[in-house]
Order: C-alpha cells, then structure tokens, then sequence
C-alpha cells in the first residue's frame, strides 16, 4: 500500500553555508528531515518538513525516563550520480530490534523505507562526493508523553535527518582498555542502539582522552577479561595475516551492519572468520610475539577504523603500520567501493534511488 507523505519545502536552501571540503562531522544539516508521530496505538500524519527545532515539553518522558533509540546509516552517490543507500532495510529491522528493548512501538519497514526514500530524494544535492564522504543519516525514536512516571510512554516520535560528513576517524586511533566501568551486562540492553548506552559511555571516554587515547575498548562486566566492542564501533583482530576473530554476538553488543558487511567479505576472500569470546589476555599475547598483524573497527560513521595502539595495564601494545595492512586495507577499499557503486556489489547490499 503507497504511503502518503505530506511535504513542505524549505523556502531557502542552507547549501551554500556548506564547504564540501571541510566538513566537521555532525555538525551541518540539510535542509529537510522527516517526522511521523505514534499516538493512539498507530504512526500517523508522516511528513517531510524542513530542518528546524522541535518544540518539547520539560516533562518529556524521554527526556526523565530515557526510551530513545536511534540508527546510524549513510547515503552515497553513484558514479553517474544517483544516491544509494547502504543495507537500509537492516537498519529498519536493527531499529525495530532496538525498539522492543526498550518497551516502544515497532515502526513498520515500509514507513521508515518511504520517509527515507522521499527524504533522500529530496536533499540528494546535499550528499558529498569528496573521496571518503557520504550523507550521513540518523532516524531516532523517543518518547513524547508530557508526563512524569515510570511506565512507557504511550506517544511516540520518529523522526529523520542528515548531516555530510567526511571520515569519522581521518587517521589510527589509540584505544584503552576499560577496566572500571561497565557498558553492559547478561539482561541488559547492550545489543540495543538505545541512547543510554552511549551516555554512560562519555565519562570513560573522557577520561580515556585526557590519557592521549582516542576511544575505550568496553570489557565483559565480570571480570573485565573480554573485550566486546569500542565506544562507537565493533572490534575485529587478525592473527597471523589469515584467521580474523571478533567478540561473537551475546546479547552485549551491538549487532553492527557493517561488521556483518565486513565477516560476508572475509569469507567470500577466503579467509577463517571466528566469531567468539576474545580474552585480553590473548590480544597482549599475540602482539607480544608478532602476530597480531591487524586490528580494527567497523560502524557506519567511521566504516574502518584502524586501531594504532592497545593500551591496557600502563602499556601500549602498537599494531604494524597501517598503510601496510592486508585486512582492513581490503575491507576499506571493498566496503567503500561497493557503497559508492565503484566495485561490484555481489551481496545487493545497495538501493538504488532511481
């Protein structure tokens, strides 16, 4: 069934206050976003309407009782400019997951997937073609009740917008390994892209870049033993140049479209993909004696993030040059290339936005 979609254009374009070539990520928006509302037990009134505030009251139950979600995607333009969009419907079905965590409404794929659509459609001038750039987009969902009490909410907002961007991490990152705090544990909601796991993240993190390091690496919340994930992407170790391991998924972590994108490309390549728990005690192990050859993380925003340096107990355990590296290198090149419609996509991972 066609979905209606009301739409109000901006009546003047903010592109031109947008340097292409120097983009602080998240920080610049296009000129519309899309916005549909949950009342009544149904999403209705869906509409694209121009960038702007969102009036809030200070009840807000998101706001006190934190049921907020959101996703992290990317558009790309083709080599004869059409946009694309990366696994979308992943995103929708991840949303979704996150969403029944956290006590919320399920939003139905052919709404997210319309609102999308028209959305892109319509700031498609907006995505960059700058080599490493994209459109990057976020759909969020949160409770609107104006009221204060514990129970979830009974209204909902969903809502669209995006942002041009150029590389997340635009060199190696320094990593520490996080034995005090605690991202997520057995019952939690760790596997959720729900808001309150990456605020309790922001003071482990702070306090990891006041001690030169770019991002943590989270641990099991044990014995601190296993790692799991770092602060905005999943982990991936190669020993030996050949066997790639990377924490298997149990209910802890996020289940990263692009870590999916990254195991279905290392298999097809050929190599031996492990997916299970990884103690650090074997990372310091393997770089001690040379085979850890490769290290790094995979997410929407920074698709691969070559990781420098492991810090762990005072120590850090420097990985081989990054220019040199086998693994990630592919990866970047592969994933990139197929998002942009310059290599083959022989997984259908993109959508065409004719």
């Amino acid at each position: 069934m066609a979905i209606s979609i009301k739409i109000s254009k901006t009546p003047q374009s903010r592109i031109h206050l947008c340097d292409f070539d120097n983009i602080e990520f998240g920080k610049i928006f296009s000129d519309h976003m899309f916005r549909v509302d949950y009342k009544n037990g149904a999403w209705q009134n869906p509409e694209i309407l121009p960038y702007g505030p969102i009036s809030i009251a200070p009840s807000l139950s998101a706001i006190h009782y934190g049921q907020a979600i959101f996703e992290g995607m990317k558009a790309f333009k083709s080599t004869d400019g059409t946009p694309l969009l990366f696994r979308p419907t992943d995103n929708a079905k991840r949303l979704n997951v996150s969403a029944v965590r956290m006590g919320m409404p399920e939003i139905p794929e052919e709404l997210f997937m319309a609102g999308l659509t028209e959305l892109i459609k319509l700031d498609q001038n907006w995505i960059p073609t700058k080599d490493g750039s994209a459109l990057y987009i976020r759909p969020f969902m949160f409770a609107t009740d104006d009221f204060v009490g514990v129970r979830p909410s009974e209204n909902y907002s969903f809502i669209i917008f995006c942002c041009p961007v150029n590389s997340y991490y635009p060199k190696p990152i320094k990593v520490k390994v996080e034995e005090k705090y605690v991202r997520a544990s057995t019952g939690m909601a760790g596997f959720a892209k729900a808001a309150g796991n990456y605020g309790i993240s922001m003071l482990p993190s702070y306090e990891a870049k006041k001690e030169g390091y770019d991002q943590i690496i989270w641990t099991d919340g044990n014995n601190h033993e296993y790692v799991e994930e770092s602060g905005t992407t999943n982990l991936f170790f190669v020993v030996d140049d050949n066997l790639v391991l990377t924490p298997h998924l149990d209910g802890n972590i996020l289940n990263g479209i692009t870590r999916n994108s990254c195991i279905q490309l290392l298999k097809a390549k050929g190599y031996a993909v492990e997916e299970r728990k990884i103690s650090i005690n074997e990372i310091v192990e393997w770089s001690k004696s040379g085979r850890l050859t490769d290290c790094f993380g995979t997410g929407t925003a920074a698709i691969i993030a070559k990781i420098a340096a492991i810090g762990y107990k005072g120590n850090d355990y420097i990985l081989p040059d990054a220019e040199q590296r086998v693994v990630s290198n592919y990866l970047y090149q592969t994933l990139y290339g197929i998002q942009c419609g310059k290599v083959e996509d022989p997984f259908h991972w993109s959508v065409k936005l004719d």
